[in-house]
């Protein structure tokens, strides 16, 4: 028995040595890239030039979109992120000196945006895309800091987060950190033009466009090998389509000035916005300077294509016509006739500047069905913009249609007028 006990001692021992070591590494890794603070808070010198470009900045970066609650005060935080993992709440950015960062240096924001700690030090949870905000720049990030130093104060106290264990706990953040986020500044290639790496830093850093348009792994960190390749939305259960695929959102054969119409209007010849992005044109993209929008653009056509292995569409042989249950496409027909044909067109081909064509419609022959069960159910509502001031919405049918009927329907629309895309299920709707 004493040997057996010893030998269980020393295990233990064993055990707690390997802990300490893995938290030391943990700790180190977590510490990589990260300068120590000044003692004393830095003399600044908040031009009214750096707060305009650090409102400009904010808008480039959406802050208020998350930071600031419908009909509350700018920037006092408390709009819940709904994750797989369970709700954060967004912080009070205001200069209030209690609950926001009236006592926050500069060099305390530097560090929250490039490398996601907090004042006291503590880690800053991902649903703040510092893994994004990383790449901005010390300049932009006081200019920010300035900005926000001079909106309103709110005495609005942060609400706690609601994450289930082992999620809440810094330890669990710590690893996350340590597999999934090293700090780095945004590296321009010098084989590219300026534009394009103003697109690049843009789209990259403060856009945090990854953040939607990326996929994740299981412990919620972005897939960032696979570039902006399209991923689902978590909770929302919206699908970001890929802005490499042509399939799918990829723009390198559209007109530079199209693009830059879709991220300042919402809509523009070849697409339309609808769901989280058309949020984020209203709130974010259609204050951005052409300029900018311009470099956006430019780097977003030259994205690489995850489907540039693929024969060019024009040399590809027709896709084989999918199978679908015939008596669903006789039920789809009658609901479309009813419900849909009127703004569509009963062949499909909607009607310019009102309604989008569902005729080889990519946004309809995704292999995602996802964003039009969500569009049927909840309706599709582009954003109202300077350039789209009243645009055309489509009601929702959620209440009318079953999820059988939903089904039916978009198999019929998928399937029709030269569309050729799978059928959609009753538990594909289900999932909405």
């Amino acid at each position: 028995m004493t040997a057996r006990l010893r030998h269980f001692g020393w295990a233990l021992l064993g055990l707690v040595t390997l802990a300490a070591v893995l938290a030391g590494v943990v700790l180190a890794l977590n510490l990589r890239g990260e300068d120590p603070l000044p003692e004393r808070a830095e003399a600044f010198d908040a031009t009214p030039q750096l707060v305009e470009r650090g409102r400009y900045l904010a808008l480039a970066g959406n802050c208020a979109g998350c930071h600031t609650t419908r009909g509350g005060q700018p920037y006092a935080g408390g709009v819940p992120l709904e994750t797989p993992f369970g709700t954060i709440y967004a912080t009070n950015l205001t200069p209030d000196a209690t609950h926001g960062i009236g006592g926050w240096s500069s060099a305390h924001f530097w560090r929250a945006m490039h490398n996601g700690r907090s004042k006291d030090g503590r880690l800053l949870y991902p649903a703040f895309p510092y893994p994004n905000f990383t790449q901005v720049t010390r300049e932009d990030s006081d200019a920010l800091y300035a900005y926000l130093r001079s909106v309103a104060p709110a005495d609005t106290e942060n609400k706690a987060h609601r994450l289930r264990f082992p999620y809440d706990t810094q330890a669990a953040l710590a690893v996350w950190r340590a597999l999934s986020f090293k700090p780095q500044p945004f590296v321009s290639n010098a084989n590219k033009p300026a534009e394009w790496n103003r697109g690049a830093y843009l789209v990259g850093g403060l856009g945090h466009c990854i953040a939607c348009h990326g996929s994740r792994n299981s412990l919620g960190a972005t897939e960032t090998k696979l570039g902006l390749s399209g991923g689902l939305i978590a909770v929302e259960n919206w699908y970001a389509p890929s802005l490499a695929d042509p399939h799918e959102a990829g723009v390198a054969d559209w007109p530079a000035a199209d693009v830059v119409a879709l991220l300042k209007s919402g809509t523009s010849p070849r697409g339309s916005v609808m769901g989280p992005m058309a949020d984020v044109v209203f709130r974010s993209t259609q204050y951005l300077s052409d300029a900018d929008l311009g470099a956006m653009a430019i780097y977003l056509k030259d994205l690489p294509e995850a489907v540039k292995k693929d024969a060019p569409e024009a040399t590809k042989a027709p896709a084989a016509p999918v199978r679908r249950d015939a008596g669903a496409m006789v039920r789809g027909a009658k609901i479309y006739d009813q419900r849909c044909a009127y703004c569509h067109g009963d062949q499909g081909q909607g009607a310019a500047g009102a309604y989008p064509p569902l005729a080889g419609n990519r946004a309809v022959t995704m292999a995602r069905p996802t964003n039009l069960i969500q569009v049927v159910a909840h309706g599709g509502f582009l954003p109202a913009t300077a350039g789209n001031p009243r645009p055309y919405g489509m009601p929702p049918f959620g209440h009318a249609l079953d999820a059988t009927e939903v089904a039916e329907v978009l198999t019929y629309i998928r399937g029709s007028w030269g569309n050729n895309a799978a059928p959609v299920t009753q538990l594909d709707t289900m999932r909405r």
